[in-house]
């Protein structure tokens, strides 16, 4: 399987030819430079670039495109060269783009001649770079490694060149972009939508949802704070909302969805297609052929498995992707998007009748010969007539999607892997602890009030680019959009909770059983020892909640109480900060203490503020904002009300942190569409031992390595 790489982390190589591709969300240039130990150039002539695209096993593309391939034959380098370093750059001047954190996050994945996986990275967090040092090939000790360094350049390619000792940078830079202008006529843009059949693989992304990532528009946004992380465009079988509300519906649907998302209105006033363009939906076949045309036992079309009626049945891991997880994942979003844009099409429909309906009787009413008698009553009934034929017509279509997606729901749930189940899929009985990396989380599922029994996987890119926030207050239960979706909530809350909102003391718990549940959750898709917990709990009032994580030994012991524990763990976890980012920063990843525990780290923290003063404050703080790059991730949980009164100091905490609740709640706004989506947390249901199980499983791995 492909290694998923974070920023800094290596991966040897188990052969010298290999090939690099590089998938972008536009139009880029792709290089290579030789360097020494050091990683310093002897010249231009250590340079592979679109202008001289050929050296000693080196060849690189010609031109900018989003999709790159790069051949590699170490064994073909000079001994001198110890350092081959994959640079990509923004090009000027053919109307591309200008930053990188204006388009989804580029990944770069080394594989064998034979297209086998060997490593992938995915170059988060860039904002105004435009250019960057994706990966290095290094050697080593007689043997060749991959990196992921992930360095960008907001001054572009001459501060790339000169950063790495080369001279003549600038030169070379124009040089380079000279070799660019030549071949734009041969540019290869970001791939279009296919209009038939499933898409080619989207870049990588949550999907999703979400900011980081972003190929497709973000899965969901939290209300009071920015864009979430993660996401990618779905693909998979489809369901499209076809408007039965004539024009109107189509201009506010795409209103809401981002420019070029929707296919124009078709000239002759039909149905508009809602369906997200890169997620292709089979087509039905055409009405069997009478029994004569196709004699009795003669098989159907070898397209794909279909129900009685002809219409293609939904297969699992039907989508885009390198590997079956990647797939299910882009499946998922797919799913997401695909019930988005047919509420967003029924709901514009209904809204489109509505106005109607007000338009039409206020035309009956202004005209004085209709308001008594019998012709202002035919008058008022057919307009509601009309009203009722739109609306139903709407409905109509809105079930025939939801159904198709219902199906789709049905055969991709069992099907998931552990990162992407829920605690009750049969998948955790088979549990083993993964040997590599996985590429995405599930935080919880998705709804909408058109349709309870449907729930979509919220899924984020791993590693987290943002910390969570776990709100444990009684406005966690009361926020949320209208009225109807805090209805939903409450009707389906878990156990005794369903005959009435928890109270304070109980979403506490809840809360904190939620924070459990997502480490213990995180711990579990990772390779054993490559992901550890920690946690500050100033009062200790979280210790029953961390029993299964203080037994399964993924957390050595219950934290230490007071502003002494505060501190041990912030301090600790400081300073693997900034060692972590030093050897980045100096390519030095080898040269890290050996007391230095590498593994990606949780810190969650229970009951925040309480407990921290200016100095812990600032140091989470901190955390919160380098930490994601070098593998800590933060997760508080803590009543939002009560750290208001604090001051704005928490502000900027808040707004860099996702806000999810310890109960269902309708809070995860999606500006692509305009929708309040209903957020259920990811909690094992009630009584079952299945995370106790899990991390049991672990526990035995660890002892075992």
């Amino acid at each position: 399987m492909t290694a998923e790489l974070v920023r800094g982390q290596n991966h040897p190589l188990d052969r010298t030819r290999v090939e690099i591709r590089v998938a972008a969300g536009g139009p880029v240039v792709a290089g290579v430079t030789l360097g020494d130990e050091q990683g310093r150039l002897s010249g231009v002539e250590a340079v592979a670039h679109p202008g001289a695209p050929r050296r000693t096993g080196i060849e690189v593309p010609r031109q900018a495109a989003a999709e790159h391939r790069i051949a590699v034959d170490l064994d073909a380098l000079s001994a001198a060269v110890h350092r081959v370093s994959v640079l990509l750059a923004l090009p000027t001047g053919i109307g591309g783009l200008t930053a990188f954190g204006a388009a989804a996050a580029p990944s770069v994945t080394v594989t064998g001649l034979d297209g086998t996986g060997i490593a992938r990275y995915t170059i988060t967090g860039l904002g105004a770079e435009s250019a960057v040092v994706a990966v290095e090939l290094y050697r080593r000790q007689g043997t060749w490694k991959v990196r992921a360094v992930g360095q960008g350049y907001a001054d572009g390619l001459p501060a790339m060149l000169r950063d790495q000792g080369l001279p003549q940078a600038a030169e070379l830079a124009a040089e380079i972009e000279e070799a660019v202008g030549r071949g734009q006529a041969r540019a290869v843009p970001a791939p279009a939508p296919l209009a038939a059949g499933r898409s080619e693989r989207p870049g990588a992304g949550p999907a999703a949802p979400p900011a980081q990532d972003r190929p497709s528009p973000a899965p969901a946004t939290a209300a009071d704070g920015p864009a979430p992380s993660g996401t990618g465009t779905g693909t998979g079988t489809g369901a499209g909302a076809g408007s039965a509300a004539g024009p109107g519906a189509g201009a506010k649907a795409a209103a809401g969805a981002k420019a070029g998302d929707l296919p124009p209105a078709p000239a002759d006033g039909g149905p508009i297609d809602y369906r997200h363009p890169r997620r292709r939906s089979t087509p039905a076949p055409a009405a069997p052929a009478p029994s004569a045309a196709r004699p009795a036992g003669t098989p159907p079309s070898a397209a794909g498995p279909t129900a009685p009626d002809g219409s293609p049945l939904p297969v699992a891991g039907d989508a885009a992707g390198w590997s079956m997880d990647e797939r299910l994942y882009n499946q998922v979003w797919g799913m997401f998007e695909d019930l988005a844009r047919s509420v967003a099409a029924y709901r514009s429909a209904a809204d489109f009748a509505e106005s109607r309906l007000e338009q039409e009787l206020d035309r009956a009413l202004a005209d004085p010969r209709h308001r008594l008698g019998t012709a202002g009553e035919d008058a008022r009934a057919t307009a509601r007539d009309k009203h009722a034929t739109l609306v139903t017509q709407a409905r109509a279509a809105l079930d025939r999607d939801l159904a198709q997606l219902m199906a789709e729901s049905e055969v991709v749930e069992p099907a998931l892997p552990p990162a992407f189940a829920r605690w009750d899929n049969p998948v955790w009985q088979g549990y083993h602890v993964p040997a590599e990396r996985p590429m995405a989380l599930r935080l919880g599922d998705l709804h909408l009030p058109e349709v309870l029994d449907l729930r979509i996987p919220m899924l984020v890119r791993l590693p987290l680019e943002r910390g969570l926030w776990i709100d444990s207050g009684p406005d966690s239960y009361a926020h949320g959009g209208p009225g109807p979706e805090r209805d939903i909530g409450r009707r389906e809350l878990p156990g005794a909770l369903t005959d009435g909102p928890p109270d304070e003391s109980e979403l506490r718990r809840l809360a904190m059983e939620s924070a459990v549940a997502i480490a213990a959750r995180l711990l579990a898709i990772h390779p054993a020892g490559d992901f550890a917990v920690q946690v500050i709990d100033p009062a200790g009032a979280a210790a029953p909640a961390l029993a299964p994580l203080v037994e399964s030994g993924a957390l050595p012991a219950f934290p230490l109480p007071g502003a002494q524990g505060v501190t041990a763990v912030l301090e600790e976890l400081t300073r693997r900060v900034e060692l972590v980012q030093m050897a980045v920063r100096h390519r030095a990843a080898d040269a890290l203490p050996a007391d230095l525990d590498t593994a990606e780290q949780l810190l969650i923290v229970h009951d925040f503020p309480h407990g921290f003063d200016d100095r812990a404050l600032t140091r989470l703080r901190y955390l919160a904002d380098e930490g994601p790059a070098v593998g800590v991730h933060l997760m508080l949980v803590a009543d939002r009300a009560q750290s208001r009164e604090y001051g704005p100091v928490l502000d900027p905490l808040w707004r860099s942190l996702l806000r999810i609740t310890p109960v269902p709640d309708a809070h995860l706004a999606d500006p692509w569409v305009g929708h309040a989506w209903t957020y259920e947390p990811p909690l094992a249901p009630k009584g079952s031992q299945v995370v106790r199980q899990v991390l049991g499983r672990l526990a035995e791995a660890r002892k075992a390595s």
